[in-house]
Order: structure tokens, then sequence, then C-alpha cells
């Protein structure tokens, strides 16, 4: 190791380019609202299944079940790259269970990455 390999920093962060961030924001964006639109979905399913006794839609909560885990994929990948603190992660991912939620969660950490990020 010469004496310049010693002067130079190691960086540690994860990449701030533009570009990642906001392909990176827009797969979670996606994600966030089909979550949603499929929790919606998946409300109205359990909703005619125990009040009307309709027992048609069950493949309902099976395809909500595989976009929620895209879901949580996406975001756990924003948060890594954004560097969002555990609460805010945990609060986003606990924001696709929760009818209506994603889409006010979404709207929320979108404009505070593009915020951040100066993103246009």
């Amino acid at each position: 190791m010469t004496a310049a390999d010693e002067q130079t920093p190691v960086s540690t962060e994860t990449t701030t380019d533009p570009k990642r961030i906001a392909s990176t924001l827009l797969r979670y964006r996606v994600l966030a609202w089909t979550t949603g639109l499929w929790l919606l979905v998946l409300t109205s399913e359990l909703i005619a299944r125990y009040g009307f006794a309709v027992e048609n839609f069950k493949w309902v909560e099976p395809v909500h079940g595989w976009v929620y885990f895209v879901y949580f994929i996406l975001t756990i990948d924003l948060a890594v790259k954004v560097r969002w603190p555990i609460m805010r992660t945990i609060a986003t991912l606990i924001a696709g269970t929760i009818p209506f939620l994603s889409f006010f969660a979404e709207h929320s950490r979108t404009a505070q990455v593009k915020r951040d990020f100066h993103l246009a």
C-alpha cells in the first residue's frame, strides 16, 4: 500500500446518483399504488365473503400477498438508497397494510425524496 492509497478516503455511503434514485423511486411509486389498489380489492373481497357469503374471489388474497411482498422489497431498496431512518421505513411498510394509507404515504415519501435529492 502506498502513501497515496492511505490518503484516499473510502466511501461507505450508498449511491446518490439522481438517475438511480429516480428509477428506484418510480418502482416504489408503482408498487405503492398497486399495493393500495389490491388492498382495496382484498377489503372488498373480505366484505363480500363475510358479509354476503360470496366465496368466488379467494384468489385475491394470494395475489395481494405477492404484490405486497414486491412492495416490501422495493420499499426496503428505496429506504437503503435514500438512507431513511428505521422508523420511517417501518411506517412506510405498514402503510401498505392499511386501506388508503399507501396512497398518502406514497405521496409524502415521494415529495420528501424529490425534495431531498433535487429530482424534478
